[in-house]
């Protein structure tokens, strides 16, 4: 890893294959450098990689909030009372981001969101599947729980 910038890991990225596979290698190099790769899987998930390893379910599209402490729970699959705390305090300052199906001519999924971000290309047998986003979690509100 050369270029551990949001840019940089765009550019490495830039034509990889799908289903994306980030080796273990990538995946410290982006923790340590507190970037975030976003994807999507098959018709119904955004993938989080990096200083975030996570999913959601955005058949469809939908909206996934982070923040430094990483990606908010959905609100319905919270039942416990102090979880929930921490889901009202962290939700005002989360930053959305947009997870778009089909809403682009030749893309499955776009992202679409305020935080900066470097984009790359996700191909499916040489032909656009997603289109990507880099961004670091210092550019994510901090929280205080």
């Amino acid at each position: 890893m050369n270029n551990i910038t949001r840019e940089g890991i765009a550019a490495e990225l830039s034509g990889i294959e799908y289903p994306v596979r980030i080796n273990q290698a990538l995946s410290d190099a982006l923790n340590a450098a507190g970037l975030v790769v976003v994807f999507g899987a098959s018709d119904d998930l955004m993938e989080f990689r990096g200083a975030i390893y996570d999913e959601l379910c955005v058949y469809d599209g939908g909206t996934a909030y982070v923040d430094r402490l990483g990606l908010l729970p959905e609100r319905e699959n919270i039942d416990d009372d102090s979880d929930l705390q921490a889901y009202f305090t962290r939700k005002p300052k989360a930053v959305p981001i947009e997870a778009l199906w089909c809403k682009e001519d030749g893309y499955s999924w776009t992202y679409d969101t305020t935080i900066p971000h470097a984009s790359f290309e996700v191909v499916d047998d040489g032909y656009p599947y997603c289109r990507g986003i880099v961004f670091a979690l210092v550019d994510v509100p901090e929280v205080t729980l």
